[in-house]
């Protein structure tokens, strides 16, 4: 059996890129206006007058009722009392301090180490501070 091929026909075609751009132009421009559209029709859906009540349900759901707690009359703090709290700071952190001191976990940490060794060499603010940073 023979293959038989036929010429192939020509079609001659015309590009107008004015026509082309304008084409594109428009496409996209009614793309948007349809999205716009589509957007403002479901919001209008979504929150509409007759849910109003179910979102203001659902806000007061989402915020818990503030209780209005009535202020007591506390007189102006004596130094007796900044004293106590003063020392009960200071018992915590002597005790958190003691804590990371005999905690074998922080054998492995290098900057625990050396925090606690600047603390025992220089008491400081700083080294307490950082000890208590880095050491569990």
């Amino acid at each position: 059996m023979t293959y038989r091929a036929t010429p192939r026909r020509h079609l001659p075609i015309r590009l107008n890129a004015l026509q082309l751009t304008g084409s594109i132009a428009l496409g996209v421009w009614l793309g948007f206006v349809a999205i716009a559209l589509t957007c403002w029709l479901a919001s209008r859906l979504l929150f509409s007058e007759q849910l109003a009540p179910v979102s203001a349900a659902i806000e007061q759901l989402a915020k818990p009722p503030v209780a209005a707690q009535p202020v007591p009359d506390i007189p102006a703090q004596s130094p007796l009392f900044d004293q106590y709290e003063e020392n009960l700071r200071k018992n915590e952190q002597q005790q958190r301090l003691d804590q990371a001191r005999s905690s074998g976990r922080n054998l492995a940490n290098p900057a625990c180490q050396f925090w606690l060794q600047q603390d025992r060499t220089i008491p400081s603010e700083k080294s307490r501070a950082n000890v208590l940073q880095f050491c569990d």
